[in-house]
């Protein structure tokens, strides 16, 4: 496997646990290679890691440049893989040419891009102006690493990001993004549950899932959706009782697998499955050419013991119903390009701690646009859905968008590396997905900026996979672009 330095860095990067918001110890592993290779180091109080080297011998008096990946990784594992984010390495294998992890998620989003800076600044024949390198914390759940980061800490005035995931692509442009997370607290009801009641198990799994913003406009079903679809579907044919609605995990990741609990009255056991085999069938008329292997089963449970109130669960399903997920707009200024977008993300039944405990149903969604305006009229759209049922709703802090600068030196000099190496054109795009630059700017102004990396399909999900080959020619682009510079 060709780059060997970057592949073997990788492969010690996926021994150290790093989920986000836990990066304790792949912040620790920085800094200790930073030190192994008597390499300048520095982290902050956010855990963020900052490695420099000064510019090889005739680059002296050249403009420095900072590399920038980020240090967490999402963690989706398959329902039947027993793996502790918090403490198991990634088991990773090669199939064909690709790179790929047993049953979880793989982390090249963005292990690959803190392996390819690692090599290219422990590379003894590689000539390169001052490099800077920035590996940050919590990018794939707040983007707190970023936010944290203080003014005066980079020193450079040209960034390049490598936390894309197209190959012989430049990014120059991301979507902002916001979180609304709401809440439906209710108090458990305990039901005389008599001979004529059935507890029924639904449950949706084998859905692709992946990047809430990369693979929100490729047609990929939301478990969430198919559960809520259905509920709502047969709730007025029959008294149905909620006991449990439990889907998705990561904000932003499209859900792959959902599963609720619901008891009927015995006489409609035939008639629910007919109806559930109908509904089968039409979302595999729907979404079959892109979820092939998508399961959706109905098999009857031991019966629950707590229930949600009726009208409670009824409000719930018919504001779930309401809540958007999908595109919502396609960009008019860039053709192909989603402008803006929202996840449903989770839904999961909690309890509250303390003496005055509770329990709540918490729905996790993601809303992302190119324009500050449309973000923020998708945010409160979904906060009037959920609304109806949730008594609770909130939203975070945000991130903003990066502007395109179709005129950057930096871009040229890349776009310049590409064609010399390869003999053609590289495409430049913005990218709907969120990346940390429009963070950067609010701190450093004056930063030129492009994102790049290898191939990569299936981030934030249990398919990912890195593509060899792409790797090898993304770093090979890398050092050629750094000489140029």
């Amino acid at each position: 496997m060709e780059p060997k330095a970057v592949f073997d860095i990788f492969a010690q990067i996926n021994q150290v646990p790093r989920p986000s918001k836990h990066e304790e110890r792949i912040s620790k592993w920085l800094q200790d290679f930073a030190a192994a290779h008597h390499i300048e180091c520095v982290a902050d109080e956010a855990m963020n890691v900052i490695m420099r080297v000064p510019a090889t011998p005739g680059y002296e008096n050249h403009e420095g440049v900072i590399l920038q990946a980020h240090m967490d990784m999402v963690c989706e594992k398959n329902g039947d893989v027993q793996h502790d984010f918090m403490t198991d390495p990634i088991q990773t294998y090669v199939d064909g040419e690709w790179l790929k992890a047993r049953g979880t998620t793989l982390g090249a989003d963005n292990g690959i891009g803190i392996s390819m800076a690692l090599a290219v600044i422990t590379d003894p024949n590689l000539q390169h102006p001052a490099i800077e390198c920035l590996f940050t914390v919590d990018e794939e759940t707040g983007l707190t690493g970023a936010m944290k980061l203080q003014d005066g800490m980079l020193q450079s005035k040209r960034l390049i990001n490598l936390d894309s995931e197209d190959d012989g692509q430049i990014f120059i442009g991301c979507a902002g993004g916001i979180d609304t997370l709401a809440k439906m607290h209710y108090k458990g009801e305990r039901l005389e549950v008599t001979g004529d009641k059935l507890a029924i198990r639904l449950s949706v799994s084998g859905l692709m899932g992946g990047h809430s913003g990369d693979d929100i406009n490729k047609g990929r079903a939301n478990a969430n959706q198919f559960l809520v679809w259905f509920l709502a579907r047969i709730w007025p044919q029959t008294e149905i009782q909620l006991a449990s609605i439990n889907g998705g995990n990561l904000r932003n990741a499209i859900a792959r697998e959902a599963e609720a609990v619901i008891a009927i009255p015995m006489a409609y056991k035939e008639q629910i499955r007919i109806e559930w085999n109908h509904f089968v069938a039409q979302m595999e008329g729907v979404f079959g050419e892109v979820e092939k292997d998508m399961r959706l089963e109905l098999e009857t449970c031991d019966m629950p013991e707590i229930f949600v109130p009726a009208d409670k669960a009824y409000r719930l399903i018919m504001a779930l119903c309401e809540c958007p997920h999908g595109m919502i707009a396609m960009s008019q200024e860039m053709p192909g390009l989603v402008e803006t977008s929202t996840n449903l993300a989770s839904i999961k039944m909690k309890r509250e701690k303390g003496a005055d405990s509770s329990d709540f149903i918490e729905i996790n969604t993601s809303q992302r646009s190119s324009k500050e305006p449309a973000k923020h009229h998708l945010k409160w759209a979904v906060e009037q859905a959920l609304s109806l049922a949730c008594d609770e709703v909130t939203h975070g802090d945000g991130y903003p968008g990066w502007a395109p600068n179709p005129n950057s030196p930096l871009l040229e000099a890349v776009k310049k590396a590409y064609v010399d190496l390869f003999k053609s054109e590289p495409q430049v795009l913005a990218i709907h997905a969120g990346l940390e630059c429009g963070l950067f700017l609010e701190k450093y102004p004056y930063l030129d900026m492009v994102s790049f990396g290898p191939q990569m399909y299936g981030v934030h999900s249990p398919q990912e996979r890195l593509s060899i080959p792409s790797t090898e020619r993304c770093y090979r682009w890398l050092c050629q672009t750094l000489q140029a510079l």
